[in-house]
């Protein structure tokens, strides 16, 4: 390696290096002779990661922040910073690590479901990245002409299913919309309610609610190209009647098709 490659390597081990006496130990070796040491220039270039670090992180996780406290979210993204330095120059694609990174912290042991609603975030963050999908809602005919073994349904964009063991939507959608009220979500902390959560892109934002009984099973099936028939088979406590025109009115069902062998 030459040493110019050196150089830019031990800097760029340094920006991510924490704490900072580690950081400044790996440049000393290549700051020596002149006349100066490396500390404050990494203490730059340090500060100037930590704010990009809490701005990004902060663009993707607003329940969180409301959750952990100003401060406490600051100190977060500094050490996530430094324990899973960026890849790529899109910040916005940034983050997304977090809920492992979060996953059995000590620190976060008096509310374990911080990384639940991390999971959460990420994924409404990566929906409301995507471009919506054109519906066809014509398509539904099919359902009444067609064999159920033969069809698949089209799903929205963006379409992400968390199985929780704690009140996971509510947690979010009082958070974010104000209802149900903190009160209620912390009756339903108490006393461990489980909830699952669909999350999908529709009119140009991400959508969130909770899943019904049986629609994880129908829409991991549906996800995973098996056939409407089979998908619903596997969903046995789902009322599918009762489904799909929610899931037609909101957006998460844009029509249906026939399977690609059908059409051989």
């Amino acid at each position: 390696m030459s040493t110019l490659a050196a150089q830019q390597q031990a800097l760029l081990e340094a920006l991510f290096a924490w704490p900072r006496q580690d950081a400044v130990r790996a440049l000393d070796g290549y700051a020596s002779g002149v006349g100066n040491t490396p500390d404050r220039g990494l203490k730059v270039y340090h500060a100037n990661g930590h704010l990009l670090a809490e701005r990004a992180l902060r663009a993707a996780y607003p329940v969180l922040v409301q959750l952990l406290g100003d401060e406490s979210f600051a100190d977060l993204a500094r050490a996530f910073w430094h324990a899973e330095p960026p890849l790529r120059g899109d910040m916005a694609e940034w983050g997304g690590a977090l809920a492992d990174f979060l996953h059995g912290s000590e620190q976060l042991l008096d509310a374990p479901y911080v990384s639940d609603v991390a999971r959460a975030e990420w994924a409404l963050h990566q929906a409301a990245t995507q471009a919506d999908r054109d519906a066809d809602l014509s398509t539904l005919a099919l359902l009444t002409t067609e064999d159920p073994q033969t069809l698949m349904l089209d799903l929205a964009a963006g379409l992400h299913t968390l199985a929780s063991s704690w009140p996971l939507a509510s947690l979010l959608l009082a958070h974010l919309e104000g209802q149900p009220t903190l009160a209620e979500v912390g009756a339903q902390l108490t006393k461990h309610v489980a909830q699952d959560l669909v999350i999908w892109r529709a009119g140009l934002q991400p959508r969130l609610r909770q899943a019904l009984p049986g629609e994880l099973a129908l829409l991991h099936g549906l996800q995973s190209g098996r056939t409407l028939a089979s998908a619903v088979d596997a969903a046995e406590s789902l009322d599918f009647s009762q489904w799909l025109p929610l899931a037609v009115q909101t957006g998460l069902v844009l029509g249906a098709s026939r399977m690609p062998s059908a059409l051989q």
